[in-house]
């Protein structure tokens, strides 16, 4: 914490470092939306933000943490949060924002899977883990900034639904994570095989799918002929 109260302090007294980071994450992010991770090397960055390679690593420790600096201003912005209505509403609404956001997201295809298949933030099931936990990765703030940005971005909303005494009554013990695979999957499967866009109605259809595999399917779409 000292460390970097220190170096803040440094960058608002030095203009020119702050220039200097600015200008590398610019180029790092601008090769990483045209051509992936393999593009991001350090002396692409360097030669296109036009510092010298000894300049890059006062900033970052290794291309790594350069590489999840640029991730993480390609992030797009959390989903909004339902405020009202019954459980299967909010997650209704909650996921069709949700696709939305996904399909829109200014990255790379590389970006997404290197998002799914880069390190684990350990032990965490939800957004509200992260805080009063001594974090693994202390050596890498870069990636562990990115990796907890993820989490606090696109499993704030999901808290927030899935947390309340109503999903907890309808829903009683799941697995959290699991529960997670199954709403969003299908939306970031459809992402990166580069299908069709899912719509509003087939949000509709994974929610109740979900709910209907926990007995939590509304009466009024339960069919009433008997069949």
């Amino acid at each position: 914490m000292a460390g970097d109260v220190a170096e803040v302090a440094e960058s608002e007294q030095d203009p020119r470092k702050a220039r200097s980071r600015a200008r590398l994450l610019d180029a790092a992010t601008t090769l990483l939306a045209k051509g992936g991770t393999d593009a991001v090397t350090i002396d692409a960055v360097t030669k296109l933000a036009k510092v010298a390679r000894a300049t890059l690593y006062r900033h970052f420790d290794s291309g790594t943490e350069l590489v999840a600096a640029a991730f993480g201003r390609l992030i797009p912005p959390a989903p909004a949060v339902p405020l009202s209505g019954d459980l299967r509403t909010q997650l209704v609404e909650l996921m069709v924002s949700q696709a939305r956001l996904i399909e829109e997201a200014p990255m790379h295809v590389t970006a997404l899977c290197w998002l799914g298949m880069g390190p684990a933030l350990d032990d965490y099931s939800s957004a509200s883990d992260l805080e009063g936990v001594d974090h693994p990765h202390a050596d890498k703030p870069e990636l562990r900034s990115l990796r907890e940005h993820v989490v606090v971005q696109y499993r704030t909303a999901f808290d927030r639904v899935l947390g309340t005494d109503e999903a907890r009554r309808s829903l009683g013990d799941f697995d959290y994570d699991l529960a997670l695979a199954q709403l969003v999957g299908p939306l970031v499967f459809t992402k990166l095989a580069t299908l069709a866009p899912l719509g509003p109605d087939a949000c509709v259809r994974i929610v109740d799918d979900f709910l209907a595999a926990r007995g939590s399917q509304p009466a009024a779409d339960t069919p009433s002929d008997g069949s």
